[in-house]
């Protein structure tokens, strides 16, 4: 970490249905957080823990700019339940209804709707070259064992429809496939299953992170891979370990809409950030 705070560094624990993240404000204390410290951090006996880390940034796109990092320390370029989380916690600080937030995925539009936080996470990519792929071929079906479906949400998914999620053994599939040749910058891995008309059951392996309770751009990409293979519509719930999600794939792009939590405020000691400077 550059300029390590002689106080220590503040930091925010939040989570969107079990998907958990540590969010540091960088806007009034510009910091980097290096993958060393990020890996630190995760770790959940010897750190705070986490899924992915989001710092937060004055940008003159959005009223903030959002980066994000792994669990592993790689960097992702989109965080959905993290997006929303963050949006809850300034349109809170602000008094609004609604905000803009860039990302290395562009641009995302955040609203406040009751108790519930939604954002829309941009197009899907649908093409080899968007997701990406290694080479060239049809994403809606995958040349690998079950036919998995490709989409780009800001990082890679691959999503396989099953008679039942629940059967999957996830722990086995997810690195396998998180780490096969034709994915060049890995990628998410979900398994799903068709409960009715607009309910889909989805579990879910993060490249990066593991198995983890939710993950708002895969709950993105199995409904946009659902509504392409005929299986719903474009507006469906997600149901994750963690909780449910609703998805709505419109023109605008794909806006998610769920709960958020921020459960507590801490800070980083110098000790412990001066082992990473």
């Amino acid at each position: 970490m550059d300029r390590p705070a002689p106080s220590g560094l503040p930091f925010m624990k939040m989570h969107g249905l079990g998907n958990d993240f540590v969010v540091i404000d960088a806007r009034a204390h510009p910091v980097e957080v290096r993958p060393s410290l990020a890996r630190a951090l995760a770790d959940r006996h010897r750190g705070v823990g986490f899924d992915q880390l989001a710092l937060i940034r004055i940008d003159t796109q959005g009223d903030a700019r959002l980066d994000f990092l792994n669990a592993d320390g790689s960097p992702s370029a989109a965080c959905g339940n993290a997006t929303r989380c963050i949006a809850r916690h300034l349109m809170d600080e602000t008094g609004r209804d609604a905000l803009k937030l860039a990302t290395a995925h562009g641009v995302l539009r955040a609203e406040r709707r009751g108790a519930l936080t939604a954002v829309n996470m941009g197009a899907p990519g649908l093409t080899w070259q968007d997701i990406p792929l290694a080479r060239e071929m049809d994403t809606l079906e995958l040349p690998i064992d079950g036919a998995p479906t490709a989409t780009g949400m800001g990082n890679p998914h691959c999503t396989f429809f099953t008679e039942d999620a629940e059967a999957v053994d996830l722990a086995d599939l997810g690195p396998r496939i998180e780490h096969d040749p034709l994915f060049p910058e890995r990628t998410n891995v979900q398994v799903a299953s068709l409960i009715a008309p607009d309910r889909l059951r989805m579990r879910v392996w993060e490249r990066g992170a593991g198995l983890t309770l939710a993950s708002g751009s895969s709950s993105c990409a199995v409904a946009v891979a659902a509504a392409r293979r005929g299986l719903t519509g474009r507006a469906v719930t997600v149901i994750l370990d963690g909780g449910e999600i609703a998805v709505d794939w419109r023109e605008d792009g794909v806006w998610m809409t769920g709960p958020t939590a921020h459960v507590f405020s801490g800070t980083l000691t110098p000790e412990f950030l001066g082992a990473f400077a």
